[in-house]
This record gives structure tokens, sequence and C-alpha cells, in this order.
């Protein structure tokens, strides 16, 4: 026997090699052919249950968790269903804080469970401190797509060293003294402005062009049984929406008049089809206080990128509203989506279900049944008071 050995062995690795193998490709036929096949048994499980585990746990198969430095890779999506081949060049945004985790959680949950499960679209989690290891190992495990962790430049964060702190302050003091929301805060007016002007450059989102805005708490009612990704390059949109309402005016007391001010030197850069009916009842010599509210937003960052854009936040940046006021990125982002894209480049996600406190949009109809809609239909902020999505709808 003993003589018998060497010629054995090598047999028995052949054999395991080949149970391996066969294991691997009727787990990957399985997982193209059923879409549930997710909710079975993983091959990680499995092997464990083979005594197998020793031989993956070193294996690139197990490592699917990206490193906030790795970039996008397309060979890591080439053994994926088809409808993965077709994706467009997107991401999830995620702006949050470590002590955000559980609001995090179900967000990301609900929108994997909803949407993201099928396509596989990466994540980008941006956060002015480092995230902790416990943030990263509770939101890893929710997604099998590509994850990264980043942290926001401090110059692109914190308030600027030319603002005058004693004109700001007094701002702050002033809005104080009316009740309003966030009124006191540096580090809203600091999200505020890292959402006007730097997160697409940040340079996990270089390598990006949409992306689809998510935040911690949300809640997203619906299946959504399509690409909104694919939607938006298709129909050259750059902009979209499930909310829209009024802006409260004391936090913005002099954003329109520096709008004008722009327009008026930067006259070559408005649309000649713009939406300038959805932010004036008047021509534009008032602003009617209409947006839509940037916590959802699918949007092409190359719009943010351009001449236009950059040039209308470089001018507002230089005003100081960011901090002198509160000027919110809602109504910045859509004033000047409003003004530099063509209106029908806006679109209503009608048919996708969504909520942040207190107002959500839940479809309707035909949209809420194939949907699988857990939402009230009757329950949606489209037409009550300060909505203003009757002003979208009258552009058409």
């Amino acid at each position: 026997m003993a003589v018998l050995l060497p010629s054995v062995l090598p047999a028995r690795r052949f054999l395991i090699l080949t149970f391996i193998v066969v294991v691997i490709g009727i787990h990957y036929l399985f997982s193209v052919i059923h879409k549930d096949y997710d909710r079975l048994p993983s091959l990680t499980h499995l092997s464990g249950q083979l005594g197998l585990s020793k031989f993956y746990e070193n294996s690139e198969l197990l490592n699917s968790t990206f490193s906030s430095t790795t970039p996008p890779v397309p060979a890591n999506i080439t053994a994926v269903p088809e409808v993965l081949s077709n994706r467009a060049n997107a991401t999830f945004v995620f702006l949050c804080r470590n002590q955000d985790l559980a609001g995090v959680v179900t967000s990301i949950k609900q929108m994997e469970d909803r949407f993201n499960r099928n396509y596989q679209y990466p994540w980008v989690l941006l956060n002015e401190e480092p995230f902790t290891e416990e943030f990263k190992r509770r939101v890893r495990i929710l997604t099998d797509a590509p994850i990264f962790f980043g942290q926001v430049p401090s110059e692109h964060w914190y308030q600027p060293e030319w603002i005058d702190e004693n004109q700001a302050q007094a701002g702050r003091l002033r809005m104080m003294a009316q009740g309003i929301i966030y009124a006191g805060s540096v580090p809203y007016r600091n999200m505020c402005r890292f959402n006007s002007g730097f997160f697409f450059q940040h340079e996990l989102l270089k390598p990006f062009r949409y992306y689809w805005r998510v935040e911690p708490e949300v809640k997203f009612f619906c299946d959504v049984t399509y690409d909104p990704f694919r939607f938006m390059e298709d129909n050259s949109k750059v902009y979209g929406f499930t909310i829209s309402l009024v802006e409260w005016e004391a936090t913005i007391p002099t954003l329109w008049a520096s709008v004008k001010e722009f327009i008026v030197n930067n006259s070559e850069l408005i649309s000649p089809d713009n939406a300038m009916g959805f932010l004036s009842d008047n021509g534009g010599d008032s602003y009617n206080l209409c947006h839509y509210w940037s916590n959802f937003e699918i949007a092409d960052m190359d719009f943010w990128r351009g001449e236009a854009y950059q040039r209308f936040f470089d001018f507002l940046e230089a005003k100081g509203g960011f901090y002198y006021e509160r000027w919110g990125d809602a109504p910045v982002h859509s004033i000047a989506a409003s003004l530099f894209a063509r209106k029908d480049q806006l679109h209503f996600f009608r048919d996708i279900g969504y909520r942040h406190d207190p107002f959500q949009h839940c479809p309707s109809g035909e949209e809420w049944i194939k949907g699988r809609c857990s939402c009230d239909p009757n329950d949606s902020f489209d037409y009550v008071v300060n909505s203003c999505i009757k002003k979208y709808e009258s552009l058409f």
C-alpha cells in the first residue's frame, strides 16, 4: 500500500477539484436562470456544509467587498446575468455619518430589495470623518455590489476661511429667532455647500456619470422593474426627482437676486427651451420658491461638471450665501437644472415610491400595482398645498 500512496493522492485531488468545478458551475447556472436563487444557501454556506471552507477561505470568490481605493473594474461583472451587461455608468451616492448607521442600513436594504439586487450598481458612501470598521462591516453584508467608503476633503466640507464669521453668526441668530429648522447649524450648511458644488468632484465619483442619491432612514415603497439610469441615458435626461415643493423663503432671501445677476452676465448659458416657468410666475422677475427635493436625485454628474453649472456655483460661492444665509442644494440644483437644461431633460419619476419624512410620493393606478407598492396611493404629496408638481406638469 505504501507504494500506491503517491498515485492515490493525486487522484483524490483530481476528484475533489472536479467536484468543486461542478458545484461552481451549477451555482452560476442557477444564479443566471433563477432571479430568486440569491435566497437559497450561498456557495460559501454550501462549502462549509461540505467541509470545503478551508479551500475557499483565501479565494477571491469570497472577497466580494472592494476597498475604498479600488476603482470599479468591468471585469468584476462579466460572469453575471445579461441584464448587467447593459448597465449605465452609474452609482449610488450616500453622504452619511457613523452615527447614522441604523438609518443607513435600512435605506440600503430597501434599495437592494426593491431594485439593486437585480442590477448590482456600486455604492459610494462619503463621510466628513473616517468610517469605523463596525460601520463598514454592517454595511458590506447588505449588498453583493461593489461598495466604496470615502472621506470628504476638508476644503470641500468646512466653512471657508474667507467667510466673515461675525456676519455668518448674525445670520444664524436671525434665523433661529424665526424658528427656522437647522437655523443655527454650521454642519448643515457644510452639507448643503458640499452637495451643491463638490460631491461630484470626489475621487471615488470621478469614474461615474450618473448617480442616485440616497439618505438615511428613507423609504422605497415599490419595486423598480427597469433601470432608471439607462432611462436617463437613453432619453438624454439630466435630472430626475420624485417630490417637488416650495422652499422656506427666509433661508434664501438674496438667492434669486444673485441668480438674476448671473443670468444678466451669462445669458449665453441659458437654455433656449428652459424651465423658467417652473421657477417663476412672472418670467423671472421673482422666484416662486419651487424646487425639486434633492434628497432624492437621479442625475447626470457631467451636467454639474459642465461649464454652465461650474460658473454658476462659483458665482454663488463667492456671494457667501451658503453661510450668511442658509442656501440649500435643493434650490441651487433646481434653479440650475431649470435654466441650463432643456425642460424635456427633466423627469418626474412618478413610478418610484419614496418617502423622506415628512413627505412622500406614492404611485397610483397601474404603476402602484406593477411596483407592488407598500404605500397608500391616497397618501401622496403630489397635489397638496405647497407641492410644485402642477408647476412642473404645466411646462408640457
